[in-house]
């Protein structure tokens, strides 16, 4: 071989990525139909995979890289097994970003958002991700955001899109309302270093409460979902059982002291971030409704707490000036605690107010407190205190001289210390008819002797309130209501009108001024301001808030089964035959916000009747976060890496095998460059591998049982093992960073093998069997390295659509297999036998073994235990 032909060789047996991912990139993106989901009837069993779809921000990171690579790896493992797997990917397009960026910059939020996408969606194909861009959605587009207002409208129609006006949480950063699930520790989800005011606003709710009860049964059957996120949703929902009852204000009416205790927690929960408490009858003055967990405790109530807040609170501040001052100052020490995160350490203030209320259970007068650790938003905003038996009244009690009533007792034993809050083993005491039953069952029938007479009854209270969809920023969905300025027929001056469904979109204006500054920017706009009621043609004001971005990711998923309709949200037949998702695959920190708000859409559309299920997704999983010196990698915290960077130097597949090998995919990953460049070395090495026995591989056929070499069983062995372990990883565990470490494996053992492949002591066929399925068991993690190696062995078509490789359990099988030989239960050594031996061999084995005859020596061999496959022990004297 001539020099020249000697230099070319060698050039094309190194693995060049550089000239390897471009060409098959180039080649996928000719054929539009290469991942693109087939239909309903193509008989194959149906797969959706999808990872949660980006902010466009403008350039990915590693975080980003890990996340889509776990989703595309498992793509393209379904597709080698004969699924028909939809793998789409989208943007969420709207936000505030966009509109920081155009005070920034100069440039308009439409503009900034689409360059983003853009520049994006090419960095996806350069890493050879596997997306269906025929179902791509943006959120930020007409065609998207037309069907939010869509169901915004089903939502007003229905009752669970409502507006009042309540305490809301203000990021000065943002310069809009947050949900209650984006407050953070106190902060935005945003700005972790912005602290969330408190503000009075009229707002638009979507009730989600109603749903609250399946919301919190239905994670009973997610089986399939982290306990950490189902956990999390739980807490947040926060079901409580209990009591309502009314506690008649002295000096009130009699009549209102009986007012319809259900009617007033309604009225609580309804004002959701400010709740009243008050009666819906007649003079708030007149009557305190608490809930209570404890209606047991009754008897030792010595108090009833009022939140700063609340409206008996203010009625009485309203005839006392010196009172109102106190209460003030309560207010402002609770709003600080809450801004500052710090509530549930806040030092315990309150003021008397002079004024009693009636127990009714027992006709005591209690004197009426408000303390500054009563929230208005939690139950009614209103308590009876009981000392004895809760240890933060046991601490307000304490500190102001209030009396400490026991009314629970153990029941049997010494009495413990008070306070005193267990509920089992435990009975009632000074509480006159109710004395001796369990905590329990008092429980259950006082709240039912309250509802008989008239002052109180059972109720359910949750942490979970009703979603605050409003948002004063321009760069979102409009919210398609108008006002009517003079009125009509069931509407009074100024009043709500919906817009009809043949109205929609209600189109952003594209032309705008962005401040960030007096409001929303879209009541600076005259043309989208003004416009004419629906209903009677008059003068109208357009609604100028936005929705809140959850609304788009709350129901993207659907509209990726039918992107391009455009008389519909989706096709319930698309939608039904695709849902539930088979894998969503995202970040724990969603747990709260964007899982629970999908699931209550996913509800909303049930009941709507557009689809069957009930749940988005059968199985989640929150891959781990990608860490750089000591932090998560994020650009504010400026520890970002490139992906761009790392293709560059090492090539897409090593960067994306590296993020699947570096940590198993839930733990974080501490990045390191130097595992990118060890992963291509290896790679490196397997290409010359398959280069090195191409030709025998596109000759190789497959050998009968006796024609195999010691060599060919040996490395048939490791290769049946590897690929059941891989199957295995894929079909749940997902340990891709042990697969990978198998492939490895395999490659070392080939490597060792190759001077007695070379010397001729394994055959063809088993060399090519083996290059083979090495090449298709790395198509899932290296796609664009597979497809050029497996047109190098001489194979067709597409290699990740290629039936993935069945392990053969005869070859898988060991010839020997290894136990420890334990003395007195001390391991002294490992023994190897054959994997078929029966009890007699292993222990001749045992007993034969040099280790273990020393060990023994000069003592008598009293019993030898045999586990077959797992441990011999001998017991010696």
């Amino acid at each position: 071989m001539s020099e020249i032909e000697t230099n070319e060789t060698e050039r094309q047996a190194r693995y060049n990525p550089a000239e390897i991912e471009p060409k098959w990139q180039a080649r996928w993106d000719a054929d539009p139909k290469l991942y693109t989901a087939e239909g309903h009837d193509s008989g194959k069993p149906k797969f959706y995979c999808l990872e949660m779809l980006p902010y466009p921000s403008g350039q990915l990171h590693m975080g980003h890289v890990r996340n889509y690579s776990i989703g595309d790896a498992l793509a393209r493992f379904m597709w080698m097994r004969g699924h028909n797997v939809l793998h789409p990917m989208g943007w969420d397009a709207f936000g505030l970003p966009a509109e920081n960026a155009a005070l920034k910059n100069n440039t308009p939020p439409r503009d900034w958002t689409l360059q983003n996408i853009a520049a994006m969606k090419k960095q996806m194909r350069r890493m050879g991700l596997s997306y269906d861009w025929s179902t791509e959605v943006a959120t930020c587009l007409p065609d998207y955001y037309r069907w939010n207002q869509w169901f915004f409208l089903k939502m007003y129609e229905t009752g669970l899109a409502y507006r009042k006006k309540s305490k809301v949480n203000w990021c000065p950063d943002c310069q809009t309302v947050l949900a209650n699930e984006q407050v953070v520790n106190g902060r935005c989800w945003r700005h972790e270093d912005t602290i969330v005011e408190q503000r009075d606003l009229t707002q638009w709710f979507l009730r989600i409460t109603k749903y609250a009860d399946e919301l919190l049964d239905g994670l009973e059957k997610l089986e399939g979902w982290p306990e950490k996120v189902r956990t999390m949703q739980r807490n947040w929902i926060g079901r409580s059982e209990g009591a309502l009852v009314n506690f008649a204000v002295e000096g009130g009416s009699s009549k209102e002291a009986t007012a319809d205790p259900s009617t007033s927690l309604r009225s609580a929960q309804d004002d959701t971030a400010g709740g009243t408490g008050q009666s819906a009858q007649g003079d708030a003055c007149s009557v305190i409704t608490v809930f209570t967990t404890r209606v047991d405790t009754i008897y030792g109530a010595t108090s009833v707490q009022l939140a700063p807040d609340h409206a008996v609170a203010k009625a009485f501040a309203a005839e006392d000036a010196d009172l109102a001052a106190k209460i003030e100052a309560l207010r402002e020490e609770q709003k600080k605690a809450r801004e500052s995160d710090d509530f549930g350490a806040i030092e315990k203030h309150g003021v008397n107010t002079g004024r009693f209320a009636i127990n009714p259970f027992n006709g005591e007068r209690v004197p009426i407190w408000v303390g500054n650790y009563i929230l208005a938003d939690y139950g009614t905003g209103a308590i009876m205190s009981v000392p004895a038996h809760d240890e933060r009244d046991f601490e307000f009690a304490q500190k102001y001289g209030l009396p400490v009533r026991r009314v629970i007792a153990a029941e049997e034993g010494e009495q413990p210390d008070l306070p005193f809050t267990a509920e089992e083993n435990a009975v009632l005491i000074n509480s006159r008819e109710w004395d001796g039953l369990s905590c329990t069952e008092a429980q259950q029938k006082m709240a039912a002797f309250a509802k008989q007479n008239g002052f109180g009854e059972p109720t359910v209270t949750y942490r979970l309130k009703d979603w605050g969809v409003s948002r004063q920023r321009y760069w979102g969905t409009p919210i398609p209501m108008v006002y009517c300025e003079n009125g009509h027929a069931g509407v009074e001056p100024g009043g709500v009108v919906a817009l009809p469904a043949s109205a929609l979109p209600v189109l952003l204006p594209e032309s705008i001024e962005i401040t960030q500054e007096g409001g929303s920017p879209l009541g600076k706009v005259p043309e989208f301001l003004h416009t004419t009621c629906p209903v009677c043609g008059g003068p109208a004001r357009r609604e100028t808030d936005t929705m809140d971005t959850f609304v788009d990711s709350s129901w993207y998923f659907y509209r990726y089964t039918d992107a391009k309709d455009d008389t519909t949200p989706f096709s319930s037949e698309k939608a039904n035959y695709w849902f539930p998702i088979d894998q969503y695959i995202g970040g724990v920190e969603h747990a709260i916000l964007h899982l629970i708000y999908s699931r209550f859409w996913t509800k909303v559309m049930r009941d709507l009747g557009m689809i069957n299920n009930d749940e988005p997704a059968e199985r989640l999983f929150t891959q781990g976060m990608v860490i750089k010196d000591g932090a998560k990698m994020s650009k504010s915290k400026g520890n970002v890496v490139s992906p761009d960077d790392m293709i560059a130097r090492y090539g897409a597949d090593a960067t994306r095998m590296y993020a699947l090998f570096a940590a198993p995919p839930d733990r974080d990953l501490e990045w390191q460059e130097e595992g990118v460049a060890g992963i291509s070395r290896f790679l490196g090495r397997v290409y010359r591998l398959a280069n090195k026995y191409a030709e025998t591989t596109r000759l190789g056929r497959i050998p009968s049982l006796v024609s195999r070499t010691q060599t060919d069983q040996a490395l048939l062995r490791t290769l049946h093992q590897t690929i059941a372990k891989i199957t295995l990883d894929f079909s749940g565990r997902w340990h891709f960073n042990t697969s990978i470490a198998a492939i490895m494996s395999l490659v070392n053992e080939i490597v060792a093998a190759e001077a007695a492949i070379d010397a001729g002591q394994a055959s063809p066929a088993a060399v090519a069997e083996i290059v083979r399925n090495l090449v298709l068991l790395l198509a899932p993690f290296a796609p664009f390295f597979a497809a050029e190696l497996w047109e190098q062995i001489g194979e067709e078509g597409v290699v990740f659509r290629t039936p993935w490789p069945v392990a053969d359990e005869e070859l898988a099988r060991e010839n020997e297999i290894e136990i420890p030989v334990q003395v007195n239960g001390k391991l002294v050594n490992v023994i190897k036998v054959p994997a078929d031996a029966d009890q007699d061999e292993i222990k001749a084995a045992a007993l034969a073994d040099e280790k273990v005859k020393a060990r023994v020596e000069g003592r008598n061999v009293v019993k030898v235990i045999v586990v077959p496959g797992k441990l011999v022990n001998l017991v010696v004297k």
